[in-house]
């Protein structure tokens, strides 16, 4: 997984969390958490706020 796949990305944090609402996630904790997903395989510093958006829009709209 890379930054860009941001579906998937969420999909494996809902595994992970389960019960964590992504609205209460701070961006610092959610680049840890996706750094460290097996399978993730980008730059650490090629994510920026935009991403990270796009990743919890996607983990809000998996839960809904």
């Amino acid at each position: 997984m890379k930054w860009i796949d941001s579906r998937d990305i969420a999909i494996e944090l809902i595994e992970q969390f389960p019960e964590l609402d992504p609205k209460t996630v701070r961006f610092t904790d959610l680049q840890e958490w996706v750094i460290a997903l097996e399978g993730f395989e980008d730059e650490p510093n090629h994510c920026n706020e935009k991403i990270l958006e796009a990743i919890i829009l996607c983990w809000m709209d998996e839960i809904d």
